[in-house]
């Protein structure tokens, strides 16, 4: 279609119109799945209208068959199906739209979308979504909950209604939204992204009654499940009922089997509290008790020993000891200074007895020479020799005669 064109020669709408048909008319038959959103069959049109939508990205095209094509699906196929059609574009010049003509329509079973969930579970585990390690632990107390639900669903008052219940302070900020059908999934992804976005909400639920599995296939849709897992807030899952499982309960940081379920994991019970901080008061006081009695039985205990009792006792003890062992000691010495005075005086008296002191004064003399030697044998002087005679009073000379 690369045409020489200016502001001075353009084309007329119908030439550009026939050339945009001429080129879409070379275009092939292709497989369409989607979901049919609205569906007109008249009373006697050839002809029936379809409305395919992608419920991921809110896009939609005009679809149109013949009776006989849609007669052989009309008992399954309803508005909200699920559909896949084999189709050519087509293009209608007159009012330069664009629409497909099926020649084929079948429905999406139960059994094949449970097969396209489990190949999309698949590939968003390999990525890491649903990985335990990425689960955000939910607040004790939240302060502010936001709530994504049905209009004046079950659901919300289920969650309202318990969750006031439970801790009548908690505050909620509510989304409500479409849990359904083609709008679901896109009201759902902006209304989490919405509460995620205000910094005062402390978690955010999930929630939707139970439903057919084609009812609850928005959550299972990949663009709401990333979505959660890129959320900073806690993200908790409500969805249904216990046999319920779609998608968003895996990449939800926490699972709840019901609405009702969800309210009570995320609020505390008021009551259940007081109790705990009840029983936790009465163990701290019987453990408070129970020490100072402990104490008290060790206090008794040590003022009942003689030591505490008669400080003094052990010392006067001692101090009797001490002089005993003085007195002993006394004694001791005292009998051998005794002893050893009356040895000495002994050994005094022989002493002198045996002194030659003594024997001078009994008479006798003892004769030196001027050497100063005794006397001892009469051949040690010769005659006229004068001697020295020592006596007990003094000494004096003397001379050998011949």
């Amino acid at each position: 279609m690369a045409l020489n064109t200016s502001a001075e020669s353009p084309l007329p709408v119908g030439e550009v119109s026939r050339l945009i048909g001429g080129w879409i008319d070379r275009l092939g038959a292709v497989w369409v799945e989607g979901q049919i959103t609205q569906l007109s069959r008249r009373p006697g049109a050839g002809v029936v209208f379809l409305t395919l939508r992608d419920p991921s990205h809110d896009i939609s095209v005009g679809v149109t068959c013949y009776r006989q094509v849609f007669d052989a699906v009309a008992d399954v196929v309803s508005e909200g199906a699920r559909v896949v059609v084999l189709a050519k574009p087509e293009w209608y010049a007159p009012r330069g739209q664009l629409s497909l003509r099926a020649a084929e329509i079948r429905p999406v079973g139960v059994g094949e979308l449970l097969a396209r969930l489990e190949q999309l579970k698949k590939t968003l585990a390999r990525e890491g979504l649903f990985a335990p390690e990425r689960k955000k632990p939910l607040p004790f107390l939240p302060q502010l909950v936001g709530l994504v639900c049905g209009r004046a669903s079950a659901a919300e008052r289920d969650v309202l209604e318990n969750a006031r219940h439970r801790w009548p302070a908690v505050r909620f900020e509510v989304r409500n939204v479409a849990v359904q059908g083609v709008h679901a999934v896109p009201q759902v992804v902006q209304a989490v992204k919405e509460l995620d976005a205000i910094e005062d909400v402390d978690v955010i639920i999930v929630a939707r009654g139970g439903g057919s599995v084609e009812d609850l296939l928005p959550f299972s849709d990949e663009q709401l499940i990333r979505t959660v897992s890129q959320c900073r807030t806690p993200v908790v899952s409500a969805i249904g009922h216990e046999p319920d499982n779609p998608l968003l309960d895996h990449v939800a940081d926490l699972r709840a089997s019901t609405p009702t379920d969800a309210a009570k994991k995320v609020v505390p019970d008021v009551g259940e509290e007081y109790e705990r901080v009840r029983l936790l008061r009465d163990r701290a006081r019987r453990c408070v008790a129970a020490l100072v009695e402990r104490e008290e039985r060790g206090l008794a205990h040590a003022l009942a020993r003689p030591s505490i009792q008669d400080p003094h006792r052990m010392i006067d003890e001692r101090a009797g000891h001490v002089a005993d062992l003085l007195d002993r000691g006394r004694r001791c010495l005292r009998h051998q200074l005794d002893r050893a005075d009356s040895e000495l005086t002994h050994t005094h008296a022989r002493v002198v007895a045996l002194s030659p002191a003594a024997t001078l004064k009994r008479g006798y003399a003892v004769l030196q020479k001027a050497d100063g030697h005794a006397v001892r044998d009469p051949g040690e002087v010769e005659a006229g020799e004068a001697l020295r005679a020592r006596v007990s009073e003094g000494e004096f000379s003397v001379r050998v005669d011949a």
